[in-house]
């Protein structure tokens, strides 16, 4: 099962102290928008999401259809057959993407441990 660019997205309390500390380990900012309390920032192949106000909890991102500089693959398996996969495997939805639906979508699942994890898929 290819899952797309794996990121983590961590809810912070104050993202130009966490950009910062963040810039202290070497990630430099890759995309988001600061003014909208949200930043992607990358170390190598390490990708990081900061998000101030938007969820209670860190989450485990993957974004089929993307690399990890978020460049688009020309092949990928599409977020509904992933769903439909994870499904027929009795993994239960906490929320899921219209499965008659085109284009971007997403889902979320939850591990053993109750650490969410989304899939979005972006094209």
């Amino acid at each position: 099962m290819k899952l797309g660019a794996f990121s983590v997205s961590l809810s912070v309390k104050d993202i130009t102290v966490s950009k910062s500390f963040y810039e202290k380990l070497g990630f430099e900012v890759m995309g988001g928008d600061i003014n909208h309390n949200w930043l992607i920032m990358k170390n190598e192949s390490c990708i990081i999401g900061l998000f101030q106000g938007m969820f209670d909890h860190n989450i485990l991102t993957y974004n089929p259809g993307w690399n990890q500089n978020a460049e688009e693959l020309d092949s990928f398996t599409d977020v509904r057959e992933l769903q439909k996969q994870l499904k027929e495997k009795g993994i239960p939805m906490l929320s899921e993407a219209d499965e008659s639906s085109e284009g971007p979508a997403s889902f979320t699942i939850e591990d053993p441990d109750g650490n969410t994890i989304l899939v979005d898929q972006h094209r």
